[in-house]
């Protein structure tokens, strides 16, 4: 079955453009024109991505942004005029998986959306459940829980997270995190995994330390360090 984009933007030409392009390369694709429609159609068909503009009637692209990350972990990738680093900084903290600049190339963000959906099943191919103390990892459902209770990451945050706790005790550098988890693809820094680490941390604050942690190794690279499971 072919994987469904929404493509979520308001000038009727770039996305007409833009469902031309994916539907050529085998994707379904839906379309919504502004952001209450948008947040209706992502309940409706569950897309499997999400490209996003940020500049949309009756919501913007931040809100509608907000709103997928408060239920669901499905990549998201912002298509936007603002081209500034730190606008790119902030999608990528509030929770997108690329930022793509205005213009651009159909090319281009099928590319995109391929390396998106190609580092999401990544975190599959080890299934089974770990539990760590008060931490539960079901690695084939993709689901964290902390006393029982599920934990929110962005895919990409997953998928590091999970990289990690597959190989717990052991130390990666960052360039082979970004191998493992962004995919010999990704052009972009390797500050993206010290960020991912960051949110990674906020999202177990309330792990115990007694039990683990996500460990920072001066000069090495970056531990899922466990002591109790």
């Amino acid at each position: 079955m072919s994987q469904t984009i929404l493509v979520v933007e308001d000038e009727v030409g770039i996305s007409r453009r833009l469902t031309a392009d994916l539907v050529k390369a085998g994707f379904q694709v839906e379309q919504a024109f502004d952001g209450e429609e948008a947040l209706r159609k992502f309940t409706a068909f569950a897309p499997d991505l999400v490209l996003l503009d940020l500049m949309l009637p009756k919501r913007d692209g931040w809100s509608i942004l907000k709103e997928i990350r408060k239920h669901s972990s499905c990549p998201v990738i912002i298509l936007t005029a603002l081209s500034q680093p730190q606008q790119r900084v902030t999608g990528l903290n509030r929770g997108a998986d690329d930022y793509i600049t205005k213009p651009f190339y159909g090319e281009e963000v099928v590319a995109r959306v391929k390396a998106v959906l190609r580092r999401s099943p990544r975190i599959l191919e080890n299934p089974g459940t770990r539990q760590y103390g008060s931490l539960k990892i079901d690695f084939q459902a993709h689901a964290v829980f902390l006393k029982g209770v599920p934990l929110s990451f962005i895919p990409r945050d997953l998928s590091l997270f999970l990289f990690l706790a597959r190989h717990p005790n052991q130390t990666f550098s960052r360039e082979q995190l970004i191998t493992e988890v962004w995919g010999l693809d990704y052009k972009g820094s390797e500050r993206a995994v010290d960020l991912a680490v960051k949110r990674i941390r906020k999202t177990l604050r309330a792990w115990p330390k007694t039990e683990g942690e996500v460990k920072t190794l001066r000069g090495l690279g970056y531990q899922f360090c466990v002591y109790q499971e």
